[in-house]
């Protein structure tokens, strides 16, 4: 569910804002323009101060166990907050500083029309806790591929499905924090054939365990504001139809077969915003699973906006789940 969008007139100001370094050398200074992504969704959909936003962080994660730790890749939601925090807690209490040197965030594009992935023109997140570095080297050897497109730095800033990822990771890591990268990609409306490619070309990097994945995905989206309104009547209110549905999804996704949530998403519909993503990393767990790598993908948490009881009622599905290698 969709906090209120900050304000619009601040975020423009802040629109393709550049950071000024100066590079010395033997007395001779030259400027050198890193390109920065602002936190363009603090102060509305999370906290912009970076000391209550560290205290809301920490207060959720202290109510989540370590359970599956390492975890090589995540997925957990990408709402507000207020709606989501607690549930995505569950997820990045499974992140371990002490091994995890890049992070991949898979996000989908939810405002541009893209039938690829894409990658970012900044070098620096920014988020109110610290600071975040994109990894130059993995982003040059993705771009070399032509698989990937570039997105505007107004098409990221707009995204939000990337950056309410970026609070919990600087938090996740905050030990280790002057000791990783990240790498953002914004998956766009992948054909199955695309999943494959893409799932492919990325298990090599899901393979090192120093790699962590996030997956950035909300559930059902249920109500006809999102025009989906699937109710199974055996299962008595809506609400809980809509937990069954999403819960079958989960069990799915748990027993990593590409296919089998392919069929399930061709079948019920069911409005699985990161749905690409989540093929995607299911791909590239099968790729490795032929060279005999064991993996195991758990949920640990589930949650509503809130609960429908009538038709004219809407919510939307949060969970997070955790995968590990053996």
């Amino acid at each position: 569910m969709r906090p209120r969008a900050g304000c619009r007139t601040k975020r423009r100001r802040r629109r393709r804002r550049l950071k000024q370094t100066k590079i010395g050398s033997l007395g001779t200074k030259m400027s050198n323009r890193v390109v920065c992504r602002e936190a363009s969704h603090a102060g509305s959909w999370y906290s912009a101060s970076g000391s209550q936003l560290n205290a809301q962080l920490e207060g959720w994660l202290s109510k989540a166990e370590s359970t599956i730790r390492p975890a090589r890749a995540i997925i957990a939601p990408h709402a507000g907050y207020t709606y989501c925090g607690a549930c995505a807690a569950h997820a990045y209490k499974q992140v371990d500083p002490s091994v995890t040197r890049r992070v991949f965030i898979l996000g989908p594009s939810h405002h541009v029309p893209l039938s690829r992935c894409a990658l970012s023109p900044a070098e620096i997140y920014r988020t109110p806790l610290y600071d975040l570095r994109i990894d130059h080297k993995v982003y040059a050897d993705l771009w070399k591929t032509g698989l990937f497109e570039r997105m505007s730095l107004q098409t990221d800033e707009d995204e939000h499905s990337i950056e309410m990822h970026l609070p919990y990771t600087a938090k996740a890591m905050e030990s280790h924090k002057d000791e990783f990268s990240i790498v953002p990609v914004l998956v766009g409306a992948l054909s199955e054939s695309k999943e494959q490619e893409y799932g492919k070309l990325l298990s090599k990097y899901l393979a090192d365990p120093s790699n962590l994945f996030i997956i950035s995905s909300d559930f059902c989206h249920w109500g006809q504001r999102f025009r989906y309104t699937y109710y199974d009547e055996s299962q008595g209110e809506i609400y809980r139809s809509i937990e069954h549905l999403d819960k079958m999804g989960m069990g799915i996704i748990e027993q990593l077969d590409p296919m089998s949530f392919t069929n399930y998403l061709k079948k019920y519909r069911n409005t699985i915003c990161g749905r690409h993503p989540i093929g995607v990393l299911l791909n590239a767990v099968a790729e490795l699973r032929k060279s005999g790598v064991e993996m195991n993908f758990s949920f640990l948490n589930y949650a509503q906006s809130s609960e429908c009881r009538n038709w004219q009622d809407s919510s939307v599905s949060y969970a997070a789940g955790a995968l590990i290698a053996h």
